[in-house]
């Protein structure tokens, strides 16, 4: 199995780096090629020169991107060098409909697809201990588990292609209405005077519990909102949640409130924050002339 890698950002340049220590790497591209080059360089693996050139020296194909305009150009791009041999696994977060256009696209040359979006965050990319959801032919999925083993600890299969991103549409609404209570809940300590410090601990050990506050809390009462999955990314995901919960005709009220406190933020400059920086809006209902609701 000859594994390609497309998109090397903070998720894909860890996963790739797995995949590698494997032995299952054979060469991989970036966007920016000087990205490409110093991992390149760093796991012993040759940079393709283009899409298209790693297609044609691969027989598996994983993409790693953050939005659906980029993996239909990155599927447009490989497409002239893809055969039956191939097998494409898109392993980013994009919408239901755009997964379903690609395995249309991809079964005019007889190429095998897979959408395999992840949970787990830049820390199970590093640790290696991303989930997979994925939707395609099981049997596809059963071949191609070698190439998705070194960077996950459970890979679960939902059915065909698309119902990997509406699995990944579920656990993003999810984790929306946690940083919100996240959010809510420590503003409302720090500004009852409470020792946060001994709070932590309690509310991680009990009925409260979650790995964003395990992972997260301590830094965000810090206000230190470095990325471990930004802002913008998480908005992004939720726009597509939104247009999935459109064609049922329903409407959720935290993806409804996540959207709009994320665009709020993200006009003052904070998208590029972890999606704990919601934590800005919410501190600020309990200072002095900023009472009211968001």
């Amino acid at each position: 199995m000859r594994v390609g890698f497309i998109g090397l950002g903070v998720m894909g340049a860890n996963m790739a780096r797995h995949l590698a220590n494997a032995g299952q790497l054979t060469t991989i591209w970036n966007r920016t090629r000087a990205t490409a080059d110093e991992l390149g360089q760093a796991l012993g693996v040759p940079v393709a020169d283009s899409p298209a050139a790693l297609a044609k020296s691969c027989d598996v194909i994983i993409t790693c991107v953050s939005a659906d305009k980029d993996i239909l150009e990155m599927i447009d791009a490989i497409a002239p060098e893809l055969t039956d041999q191939h097998t494409v696994i898109d392993t980013s977060t994009v919408g239901a409909d755009t997964a379903e256009i690609i395995g249309e696209r991809l079964a005019k040359t007889k190429t095998a697809f897979l959408d395999a979006p992840l949970t787990g965050g830049s820390e199970g990319a590093e640790a290696g201990t991303l989930v997979v959801m994925v939707g395609g032919d099981e049997a596809v999925l059963d071949a191609m588990r070698p190439a998705l083993e070194p960077f996950s600890s459970r890979i679960s299969y939902f059915g065909p292609v698309g119902n990997g991103q509406r699995a990944k549409a579920v656990n993003q609404v999810i984790v929306a209405g946690i940083v919100q209570a996240v959010s809510d809940g420590l503003s409302f300590a720090a500004a009852s005077g409470l020792d946060t410090d001994e709070l932590l601990p309690v509310l991680i050990g009990g009925a409260a519990g979650s790995r964003l506050l395990e992972r997260r809390g301590a830094r965000l009462l810090e206000n230190d909102f470095a990325p471990g999955f930004k802002l913008a990314l998480h908005h992004k995901d939720l726009l597509l949640c939104q247009r999935l919960l459109k064609g049922l005709d329903v409407s959720l009220p935290t993806v409804e409130m996540t959207i709009k406190h994320y665009e709020r933020l993200m006009a003052d400059g904070y998208g590029e924050e972890d999606i704990t920086a919601l934590y800005r809006l919410k501190r600020a209902l309990f200072e002095t002339g900023n009472q009211r609701s968001l």
